[in-house]
């Protein structure tokens, strides 16, 4: 017989918020996505990514806990917090989206990486691609 093998492809913001909460997502995933519940801008990212043939988990986060998440995926990133610059990111809302445990950020810095071609390449670099 055949075994499958299984996935998620989303993750539930029922996983605690504290530092760990995300961090632990954020080191098993060669990307992630972190999404408001319901985001059409999640949606597009995926789309986008799926189409570069990447299925990037999603960490689904209620309304209530976004600014939460936001602030811990910036100290995470490099101890910045609130709309500061952690490592050359600005991210003021979801979604955002870690690539290789980085914050790499939302869907314009995701569609910019991808019109001026250099995605696939940080996409590769991060593991998260094998072409």
């Amino acid at each position: 017989m055949q075994e499958t093998i299984s996935y998620r492809t989303s993750i539930s913001s029922a996983v605690q918020l504290n530092g760990s909460g995300i961090e632990k997502p954020v080191l098993e995933n060669a990307i992630i996505v972190f999404a408001r519940q319901g985001c059409c801008m999640c949606h597009v990212i995926k789309r986008l990514l799926l189409s570069h043939g990447v299925n990037p988990p999603v960490f689904e986060v209620e309304e209530k806990e976004e600014a939460d998440v936001v602030d811990q995926l910036l100290k995470m990133n490099n101890g910045a917090t609130g709309g500061d610059k952690g490592g050359g990111v600005v991210l003021e809302n979801l979604p955002a989206v870690v690539v290789g445990g980085k914050l790499f950020g939302g869907l314009e810095r995701v569609m910019g990486a991808h019109i001026t071609g250099e995605l696939v390449p940080i996409l590769k670099d991060a593991g998260a691609l094998w072409l």
